[in-house]
């Protein structure tokens, strides 16, 4: 048997619309197989016919050489296929032990065996060398300890096949690294995984074969030691690594439009002393815990400040709340997108307007309708969102379009400081290519923008000048067009001092 997987001809369909067109895909026991494509392109529908969730239209399912239905997540996962979602699924009011083992708890006569339940628990977790207190509670566990747990869960279910979407979105690089730790040791005990990741440097680290998808079509399979970063981006979207990141087209302003001096949270940052001029884009990075984002929300109004001074072209302001940040000209895009950016289950055009909600209420005091979807229609133009139309549900966007509906929601606002908090996270390529061109386009036009990344080539490629922060507080500024990822990586984990 050479696949433990194979899947033959899918072609899934949605009311008309093709999702999936004739697509294959093969998995070896053992191996570390990426699917790689932008949003849209089906992967996360091919995923969802292996676990169950979708039906195809046509094609095949083969499990070690057997044609298998998989009717659903139950019988998927009894022939042995677990997946993790991008959004985890723990109940966060239960212990380790009790996720881990949901719906198949150990049994003594009638009643759950806990002591047996810890047990096995605890098994699982040395095992995966992760060192957690079965009796923990999800709900007092990191990001990263989650991801764990779910992994545990794919484990305790004797998965032969784990699929991971997109499983280090939310992770630092120290609990990446953990993360590629355990995917080895489950190779090597001969589990498959199908990675699901936009992340390059990862997939080329990890993958022992990757296939693209393109527009709900197969593309192309690579073996690892044949791919490159250029040469997969290129069959993903159609062009160049270069082409990704658009090139400065107009010069910095003097005028110094933001100047805080000695900010300081206790616990969370110290001594935070930087400028940003207008047009300018400045950097932030630094490992997760290093104060990036807890100095965004305080100079945005979301959390106080204990100590310092927040200056906006040149007069001190006060600044105790958003809608403080909003009246001083200052915009936010968070980092948590789908829990504080959108509102999923609202439409696009109610999306775009709440921050400026009063600009389409009526005469009357009632949102007047036909203003809310004309001023919806422009940013849907100017930012090139994807939907179908002003009513569609923000929910229903990929995460690209979910991002850009944001960056509308703010520029509705006329901000002259943006703050973009891991502005690109969780998007493929081609959305990010499209997100840096709306920076740079804000840039010429006189925006100050602060962006605060965890990817290394982001930061080097759009900022004019870039902090490093650690231990909560700026350890240097660096020239981005001076330095390299190596130097960022020795500042930021204390190397050099």
């Amino acid at each position: 048997m050479k696949y433990i997987l194979e899947m033959k001809g899918i072609t899934k369909r949605f009311s008309g619309v093709t999702a999936l067109s004739n697509v294959d895909l093969k998995l070896k026991k053992g191996e570390v197989h990426t699917l790689l494509g932008e949003n849209g392109a089906g992967k996360s529908t091919l995923m969802k016919i292996l676990s169950g969730v979708y039906h195809p239209n046509d094609g095949e399912i083969f499990l070690k050489g057997e044609k298998v239905e998989i009717k659903n997540p139950k019988e998927s996962q009894s022939l042995g296929i677990s997946i993790i979602y991008q959004e985890l699924s723990l109940c966060p009011n239960m212990s380790i032990s009790e996720n881990i083992f949901a719906n198949r708890e150990p049994m003594s006569k009638f009643f759950v065996n806990y002591k047996e339940m810890s047990r096995r628990s605890k098994e699982i977790l040395e095992y995966l060398d992760v060192k957690l207190n079965p009796a923990t509670m999800v709900q007092d566990l990191s990001i990263s300890e989650r991801q764990m747990i779910e992994i545990a869960k794919a484990v305790a279910f004797k998965a032969d096949i784990i699929i991971m979407d997109e499983p280090t979105s939310s992770l630092s690089m120290k609990e990446s690294d953990k993360l590629f730790e355990i995917i080895e040791k489950l190779k090597k005990d001969g589990v498959s995984i199908i990675y699901i990741s936009h992340r390059m440097d990862e997939l080329l680290k990890i993958s022992d074969n990757i296939t693209v998808m393109r527009d709900g079509q197969y593309i192309a399979t690579v073996p690892k030691n044949e791919a490159s970063v250029d040469s997969l981006i290129k069959l993903m979207v159609g062009r160049e690594m270069k082409d990704v990141y658009p090139k400065r087209e107009s010069e910095i302003g003097n005028e110094k439009i933001l100047e805080v001096k000695g900010l300081e949270k206790e616990g969370y940052f110290k001594d935070i002393n930087f400028s940003l001029r207008k047009g300018e884009i400045i950097g932030f990075f630094g490992l997760v815990g290093s104060g990036r984002s807890d100095v965004a929300k305080s100079i945005f109004g979301v959390a106080s400040l204990d100590k310092g001074e927040i200056y906006i072209r040149d007069k001190k302001v006060n600044i105790k709340s958003p809608e403080d940040a909003i009246k001083n000209k200052i915009a936010f895009v968070t980092e948590n997108r789908r829990e504080e950016g959108v509102v999923l289950d609202h439409e696009v055009r109610v999306n775009v307007t709440m921050a400026t909600i009063k600009n389409v209420i009526g005469k009357i005091k009632l949102i007047d309708n036909k203003k809310e979807v004309q001023i919806t229609k422009s940013e849907i133009k100017i930012l090139n969102i994807k939907t179908s139309s002003t009513e569609q549900l923000v929910g229903n966007l990929s995460g690209g379009n979910q991002q850009k509906v944001i960056f509308a929601k703010w520029l509705e606002t006329k901000p002259d400081i943006l703050i973009l908090d891991e502005p690109t996270r969780g998007i493929d390529v081609g959305a990010k290519s499209e997100i840096y061109e709306i920076m740079r386009k804000l840039a010429s036009e006189g925006v100050g923008i602060i962006m605060i990344s965890s990817e290394l080539s982001e930061v080097l490629f759009m900022s004019d000048k870039l902090f490093i922060m650690r231990e909560k507080s700026i350890v240097k500024e660096l020239n981005p067009k001076q330095t390299n990822q190596e130097e960022v990586m020795l500042y930021s984990t204390g190397g050099v001092n």
